[in-house]
């Protein structure tokens, strides 16, 4: 089985289609025998994928600092929860769980998941598929950021090549299942591109 680390926003967001994407994308991981790591929040966007894989009878794994757990209202019924001491060990657990990434919409807190996950992606910590699930447009700005930024030289094309920028839940999950490793061996070589 595989696992997929989530990052989502600990709020729903102003539109019902952000919602209805964590749902689709809960029954879809279920679906296709993948078990679930998350932040272990029980508020947002987090806790409706969180509940929609366990109505299913997925796996769900939850890692929490011990300040978050009072504030996003920890999770009361995964299938196992690590209750961690700091932010650096919540998003290292997390990757050391996972073998890919979704991002959902979100804010600060998932935007900077994101990017040190596809960071540890350029410096050859981790190899793995890291998507941003773009529901109408969300990230459009985003990615086309990232764009300007390996256009001006500071991001190397290999790292854009590791961001995944897809609207759907079946095309998240086909990237998934056809991702090929890199090659650690050849990470600082990118950097130099």
């Amino acid at each position: 089985m595989k696992s997929v680390c989530i990052f989502a926003g600990s709020s729903l967001g102003v539109k019902e289609a952000y919602k209805d994407l964590a749902i689709s994308l809960g029954q879809a991981l279920v679906k296709n025998n993948f078990s679930m790591v998350y932040g272990g929040g029980g508020v947002g966007l987090m806790n409706e994928i969180a509940n929609e894989v366990l109505k299913y009878d997925g796996e769900v794994t939850g890692v929490i600092t011990e300040r978050l757990k009072d504030v996003e209202a920890g999770h009361e019924n995964l299938t196992k929860l690590y209750v961690v001491k700091t932010m650096h060990e919540r998003k290292a657990k997390m990757a050391q769980l996972s073998d890919a990434i979704i991002s959902l919409p979100g804010g600060v807190g998932t935007w900077e998941e994101f990017f040190e996950a596809l960071a540890w992606n350029q410096l050859g910590i981790h190899s793995k598929p890291i998507i941003l699930l773009n529901v109408e447009g969300y990230y459009d700005e985003l990615y086309s950021f990232s764009i300007k930024a390996c256009k001006e030289g500071f991001i190397p094309q290999s790292t854009l090549d590791d961001f995944y920028l897809i609207s759907n839940v079946e095309d998240a999950i086909e990237c998934i299942n056809n991702f090929k490793p890199r090659d650690k061996s050849q990470w600082f070589k990118r950097l130099k591109e």
